[in-house]
Order: C-alpha cells, then sequence, then structure tokens
C-alpha cells in the first residue's frame, strides 16, 4: 500500500527496526509485481515514484506530523514497548487509524453492534494495546493482496504474489472518510510508466467487507500448519476441495451471524481459483515451522465469536488444536 500511495503522490513513512529504517533511508523500497497480461514482472523502486518514502522507528514518530496512520504488522508485535508507548501517543493524537490486519484490532470490533469483545480479549497476545483508542477513529483494512519479503532479497524488498485489492471499510468521522476516499481516488489514477499497475484501495460502507479474508485465512492460511513441514496454501485448499467448501461456508456463516450480507462476502469457488497460484506456505505457517512462540490467532477469534453465537465446526477446533500444540511445543523449545 505505501508503494501505491507514492505512485499517487502522497508521502508515507514506514515505522521499523533501525536496520530496516536505516536501509529504507539509503535505497528506497522495492515491490516486484506482475501486470495483468505481462510476462514479466515490474521492479518498482520507490526512488522513480512521485512520492517520498522514508524509514523511522518508533521512538522517534510524532503521530501529529501524518494525516492518517496505518497499522499492517503482525498482531502479537505490537505489544512490544517501544511500539506499545506509540500507540498511545497515537490514540491521544486523534489521529485516524486504518489497520491492514488479518487479526482485526479490538478497538474495531467495537464499532460491530451487540458484539461483547470482552470475551474475546483471550484471542490477542496482548489485548490492553488497544484499550487507549475510540473506536470512531479506527477503521480496517482487508490485507487481501498476498506479499512477502523472499529470504534470499534485502529488507526492503517484497514480492506480491496475488494482487489483488485492499478492502477498507469506512470510518465513522466524515472529515476522515475525506482522506480515505482521497486516497482510494489517487491510487486509482496511478500510473508507473504509463501502465496501470494492480492492487487498489476500495472503501466500503459496511464494517464486515474485511472479514470476508476471515473465510480464507481459516480454510487456507491456518491449514497450511501441519504436524510436520508447512504446505502451500493451494495444498491446503486443494488436497480435500469439499472439507474446504465447508469451513469457508462455515465462517461466512459466522460473519453473517455478526451482521454481514452475504454481498460483503467472496464466493469459494473464487478464493478456490485464486488459491491455486498460492504455491507458498502462508506467513502463519512459516512462523510457527521456525519456532515462533506467538502468531496472531484469526482462528481462535472465529471460534470465539463463533461460540458467542452457540456455533461450532468440528474441523475448525481439530485445526485450533493442531496450533495450539504446535505453539505449546515452540514455547517449550
Amino acid at each position: 500500500l505505501s508503494t501505491k500511495l507514492l505512485m499517487a503522490g502522497h508521502n508515507t513513512t514506514l515505522v521499523c527496526l533501525p536496520e530496516e529504517a536505516d536501509l529504507i533511508n539509503k535505497e528506497g523500497t522495492i515491490v516486484r509485481i506482475t501486470r495483468r497480461g505481462a510476462s514479466e514482472p515490474d521492479l518498482i523502486h520507490s526512488s522513480e515514484l512521485p512520492g517520498k518514502v522514508k524509514g523511522n522507528t518508533p521512538e522517534n514518530v510524532n503521530p501529529s506530523d501524518y494525516d492518517m496512520i496505518g497499522m499492517a504488522m503482525q498482531e502479537p508485535q505490537y505489544r512490544a514497548p517501544s511500539v506499545w508507548d506509540l500507540l498511545k501517543r497515537i490514540a491521544a493524537s486523534g489521529k485516524p487509524c486504518l489497520s491492514i490486519m488479518n487479526m482485526p484490532p479490538l478497538v474495531y470490533l467495537k464499532r460491530i453492534p451487540g458484539l461483547d469483545t470482552e470475551p474475546l480479549r483471550s484471542c490477542y497476545t496482548e489485548p490492553r494495546v488497544w484499550d487507549d483508542f475510540d473506536p470512531d477513529n479506527f477503521t480496517l483494512c482487508s490485507p487481501d493482496p498476498q506479499a512477502f519479503r523472499p529470504p534470499e532479497e534485502k529488507l526492503n524488498f517484497l514480492h506480491v504474489g496475488l494482487p489483488t485489492n485492499f478492502k477498507a471499510s469506512k470510518f465513522v468521522k466524515p472529515e476522515h472518510n475525506t482522506i480515505l476516499n482521497t486516497l482510494a481516488d489517487d491510487i486509482m489514477a496511478a500510473r508507473y510508466k504509463g501502465n496501470e499497475i494492480p492492487v487498489k484501495l476500495k472503501v466500503h460502507e459496511s464494517l464486515f467487507i474485511p472479514m470476508a479474508k476471515w473465510s480464507m485465512l481459516l480454510t487456507g492460511n491456518y491449514r497450511a500448519i501441519t504436524e510436520g513441514d508447512p504446505r502451500s496454501i493451494k495444498e491446503a485448499v486443494h488436497s480435500d476441495l469439499p472439507l474446504s467448501e465447508e469451513i469457508y461456508s462455515w465462517v461466512d456463516s459466522v460473519v453473517q451471524t455478526m451482521g454481514a450480507n452475504k454481498e460483503d462476502q467472496v464466493p469459494f469457488e473464487k478464493y478456490a481459483n485464486a488459491a491455486n497460484s498460492l504455491l507458498k506456505p502462508s506467513s502463519a505457517a512459516r512462523a510457527v515451522s521456525a519456532g515462533a512462540k506467538s502468531i496472531e490467532r484469526v482462528d481462535k477469534l472465529v471460534q470465539a465469536i463463533a461460540g458467542s453465537f452457540d456455533l461450532t465446526n468440528q474441523s475448525v477446533d481439530k485445526n485450533i488444536m493442531l496450533v495450539d500444540g504446535k505453539l505449546v511445543e515452540n514455547n517449550r523449545d
């Protein structure tokens, strides 16, 4: 998203570790992405774009310097002391916040009418980091584009494997929506060397649009975690397509029980087709395999929300137990 904003002429600051910030400030960023119909990918260097990017560390960021703040890390990372301190300053600033996370911050879930968020706190590594935020200043964007940093590349490099769109729910406040819609329109109009580059920012009325990703995560991403080595998302989905569809539909039903319309969600057939190109394990599967002691647990969040509606699914529960067990092993080592 940062690269698309740079392409549209906006300036961005990436908050990261000192080593990453130094590299970004020295060399910029590089994104590898393939245009529709192109045989070879584009390598988009930030130095070629009209907007300017810089790296900074949490301690040195002043939230008042920015029009909008995006949050795009894995949920467990927000408990780091320097990041938590920055979150407190962001909350105090009253700036609009766009969460680009699979795991919706608790503050966003408080915008869902009738949803009791108190029982959901146990699904978060550190739920208190969200307590200072005003839900009216917060919205959620589904990080649908599949991207990762290849291990052989530098820290400022990103490969986009599935160039789909970011889907954001609108803010409560009109002035915040003005900023969000301006960014979306500018990204839509932006071109790179005369070419349209995939990945847009789409703004939606529904609070539940970003939650369409939940079905995909529980069907593919978390099921890429196995008792042995991690498997690709494609294999997780297509090794047993009827089971995948059953899990996918069940998660859809949970979100609909929360208040979503069927139109807010993505048909299973479309997801299954897209999964054919997801030839790598999910980031969660790679993290667990690498010994991570915690990962973000959208699977447990969905399970907890479903439980509040007396909804259960044995296949989902079984996979959650598997992931729990792998994390217990990692914490024992």
